[in-house]
């Protein structure tokens, strides 16, 4: 069914885009699917004469993310069109992936030469080294909490264990974690689709400026981790610039931890909602690979991609997209796309699964995909294994989730064993 004059409440579609849907937006992404795979909607922006398009379905979110002669990432390419990622930003505060160049907005030549010079570093041999840090920091966290018989998944061990490697990997002092932490959910909940909220861009301000100070002092003592080898880099010439450099390092630190720390919170949830899968788990954790993925399909931190733009006129499942409309396909209705997956809406951790894409598709998937993949299994697996008795320690209406567009998440999440 694809009828494009049947359109969703524009409130309901708002609180999706915005993240005020609340903690089960997938009845009304059941429903979207229905309308059709893609629908048009009220611009998330405002006050644009462009038509924005929702993207519900898997083939036709694939067709989106991987086709780049139809879509981009780079509003500015296009002809008369402006950034919207460059609005509302500060011009003297030092550039982050937010307001410099990154991977995230550039395609073609400059996303292939930035993706280039990290994917040195981000390779499946190295990510996979890193299991056992991975392994020693899981267990380090375990160890503290072991002996109380009550933990905070989120701040005990989802959100330490990632930002932990990522700093370990970078260089960064596990001493600055805490402010990284504020400035990361600054980010995460203040910015959407042209929506900042009150004091965010003083956060990627002080973010900035605290990159720019890393790096600087990574100049003058340089060591052997990942931000000193792009620092290398950049002073061999032409290929990064000194805004990129900064830009992609704060890329790095961001989404090094956020995706991975809401995959372990919401996972460790989706498991003790489903305690019969829990307990299949528990009983084989060879099955926990399989079960990462499952729990990526099945509630991935993403909602949507980042919005893509038509670069022509075209045509995506009977819908005429003009030049320049602004095209969002939403992960977490493709990933319970009933064309694509048997019983869409179950939890089954031995479910075979041909692809997702809660880590993106095509050149802008996650760099870091490999690594939030062996963190998922560490994490999982050292939990279940070390603390198989694990049971919420609070009411499960009272768990608190945060919304954004960029993750979804728990805010706290206690249990006791």
């Amino acid at each position: 069914m694809n009828n494009s004059d049947q359109r969703l409440p524009e409130k309901a579609v708002l609180g999706l885009l915005s993240g005020e849907s609340g903690e089960n937006p997938f009845p009304l992404f059941a429903q979207i699917r229905e309308v059709g795979s893609v629908i048009p909607i009220p611009s998330p922006m405002g006050g644009t004469n462009q038509q924005s398009w929702m993207v519900t379905r898997m083939e036709e979110a694939m067709q989106v993310l991987k086709d780049h002669s139809r879509f981009t990432v780079d509003q500015s390419s296009i002809d008369g069109q402006s950034d919207i990622h460059q609005t509302n930003t500060d011009s003297s505060a030092p550039p982050t992936f937010l307001t410099g160049k990154s991977m995230l907005s550039v395609d073609n030549l400059d996303h292939r030469r930035l993706r280039r010079l990290v994917s040195k570093a981000f390779t499946p041999k190295y990510m996979e080294s890193l299991r056992p840090r991975v392994q020693k920091i899981a267990d380090e966290l375990l160890d503290q909490v072991q002996d109380k018989g009550v933990m905070d998944i989120v701040k005990d061990y989802a959100y330490p264990l990632p930002i932990n490697v990522i700093s370990d990997m970078l260089g960064v002092p596990r001493s600055d974690q805490v402010k990284i932490r504020e400035w990361s959910g600054a980010i995460a909940h203040g910015l959407g689709l042209g929506r900042e909220e009150p004091g965010v861009a003083e956060q990627i301000r002080a973010f900035g400026e605290y990159i720019a100070k890393l790096v600087a002092d990574k100049r003058q003592h340089p060591d052997d981790e990942l931000i000193s080898q792009l620092i290398a880099i950049e002073e061999e010439g032409d290929q990064l610039s000194e805004t990129e450099l900064l830009s992609m390092i704060s890329l790095l630190i961001f989404a090094g931890h956020e995706t991975t720390s809401n995959l372990i919170a919401t996972g460790t949830l989706m498991l003790l909602d489903h305690p019969e899968q829990l307990e299949k788990l528990k009983t084989d954790l060879h099955l926990v690979p399989s079960a990462v993925e499952e729990l990526l399909r099945f509630n991935g931190p993403a909602t949507i991609s980042g919005p893509r733009f038509a670069i022509k006129d075209t045509e995506l499942a009977g819908q005429q997209i003009k030049k320049g409309d602004m095209v969002i396909p939403v992960l977490k209705s493709a990933n319970r796309d009933e064309l694509q997956f048997e019983e869409p809406e179950e939890l089954d951790i031995t479910r075979t699964i041909k692809r997702h894409l809660a880590l993106g598709h095509g050149i802008h998937s996650c760099l870091g995909a490999p690594l939030a993949r062996i963190e998922g299994d560490v994490a999982f697996s050292t939990l279940l294994r070390r603390i198989p008795n694990l049971r919420l320690n609070v009411p499960r209406d009272s768990v608190i989730w945060k919304f954004t567009l960029s993750s979804q998440g728990l805010t706290s999440l206690p249990v006791t064993f």
